[in-house]
């Protein structure tokens, strides 16, 4: 405890950690007073009455937790960072198909950059198709026979204004996003989603305080719960942090008087290598379908056909879970190369025991990360869908969001991301870190 409360001190002690560190928290409570302001023309009492009528297990319920109740306060940032969560998908997919993003990729800084671009304007697109969906529910919902929305008001005036304010609200957070990468700590789209997850916890608590006190459901299975949700919280760290390593041994070289290699070292291999990426990518897919069909909130066949997209059922967990696997793998091969990681342990005199260099290291390295991928992608969808078996077992929305699924892979692979980071910046000042002996140990497979 004492190790532990001497590392917070020396985040301070650090000026550039510090700044960074403050910058980020200053950026983010920016980001949460913008979820709190609502759109013009809206009634808020009506609407916050509106939404505690409805269901809360469907999908905008899900995606109001990603942006932090945002989404039902019907606020500026109500979109949240999605649409370009999305785009960035949309990206990639196309550049494993049309030459033309595999041009782009391949050449470096400036390809980055017009990718980047190309991301951006791709987000803006789906920000107007969101929120004109978006505009269209409000339009329609109602508190107690009560338009949350004056008919005077309604038009095609307020259409266009809702597709700006949110529209605009997501960019500015995109940009904020670039801006805690840049100069602050952590990754700032995956911090904003963070950010969005944790605002909602104290309500959950609260939430399963009133049940237990109102006897609705007994202490000791309150307990086994949360003892459950233990077990599942450290599954999902040691995953998170399990690796596979694979040994490199590099034949020694005389340069000069100096004699260089004669080592082995290790090749770290994550079983997750994609971290919450697939998560996120499954679920802004998810998000699309749901997206269009609310533009036809009278049509009684498509509405039934969004009751297959809703967030408890068989279908939803079925397809979003295999949409997870999908995306595990896809990720892992575009965030790690066996093909790149063969060549340049080759230019550097390195080998696997046993294999030969080039195309059979390449080949034994893919095939190691294929075996160590799948029990990976399928413990990231199991948890992914619990949450939905849970809300049938009779725990809250709120709760459930938090005992597993998307937003429990989401914070703690965000907070491990940020600590590692916080943790480098206090070993390069050789500062002790907050792990033994300063390092982030990862488990061996």
């Amino acid at each position: 405890m004492a190790k532990l409360s001497e590392s917070f001190r020396n985040i301070f002690k650090i000026q550039e950690l510090r700044q960074r560190i403050l910058f980020t928290a200053g950026l983010l409570i920016v980001i949460r007073f913008g979820a709190h302001v609502t759109i013009p023309g809206i009634d808020a009492k009506l609407l916050e009455e509106a939404v505690r009528n409805n269901a809360s297990n469907t999908l905008f319920g899900l995606y109001d937790l990603f942006v932090g109740g945002a989404y039902y306060k019907a606020a500026v940032f109500a979109l949240g960072v999605m649409p370009y969560i999305t785009s960035s998908i949309i990206i990639q997919l196309l550049g494993a198909v049309i030459p033309y993003f595999q041009k782009l990729s391949k050449e470096g800084e400036e390809g980055r950059k017009k990718i980047t671009q190309l991301t951006r304007y791709g987000t803006v697109l789906i920000s107007m198709l969101q929120a004109w969906g978006v505009s269209i529910q409000l339009a329609s919902m109602t508190a107690a026979g009560t338009p949350i929305i004056p008919p005077a008001a309604q038009g095609f005036l307020f259409h266009l204004s809702t597709m700006v304010v949110l529209t605009t609200g997501t960019m500015f957070m995109m940009w904020l996003g670039e801006q805690i990468t840049e100069r602050g700590i952590g990754n700032g789209i995956s911090l904003i989603i963070f950010i969005g997850i944790i605002a909602r916890f104290p309500n959950a608590l609260l939430d399963e305080y009133q049940i237990v006190s109102s006897g609705a459901r007994g202490v000791i299975i309150e307990l086994i719960v949360l003892v459950l949700m233990v077990f599942i919280v450290a599954g999902v760290v040691l995953v998170t942090q399990a690796t596979r390593r694979i040994p490199v041994q590099y034949a020694k070289r005389v340069v000069g008087r100096k004699i260089y290699g004669g080592v082995t070292q290790y090749i770290p291999m994550r079983v997750n290598t994609a971290g919450v990426m697939p998560i996120i990518f499954a679920q802004s897919i998810m998000f699309i379908p749901s997206t269009i069909l609310t533009f036809f909130p009278d049509n009684e066949f498509l509405q039934g056909i969004a009751g297959y997209f809703n967030y408890t059922s068989v279908t939803y967990s079925v397809i979003y879970g295999l949409m997870i696997i999908f995306f595990t793998y896809f990720y892992t091969a575009v965030a790690f190369n066996p093909k790149d990681v063969a060549e340049t342990m080759q230019k550097q005199g390195g080998f696997i025991p046993g294999i030969r260099p080039g195309k059979n290291t390449s080949d034994f390295i893919d095939n190691i990360l294929t075996k160590i991928t799948l029990p990976g992608s399928i413990f990231l969808a199991l948890v992914a869908i619990l949450p939905g078996f849970m809300m049938r077992m009779g725990v809250t929305s709120n709760f459930a969001s938090f005992f597993g699924g998307t937003s429990l892979l989401i914070v703690v692979g965000v907070a491990l991301d940020t600590l590692q980071q916080i943790e480098s910046h206090l070993l390069m000042r050789h500062y002790d870190g907050f792990m033994k002996s300063g390092k982030m140990k990862g488990r061996r497979m």
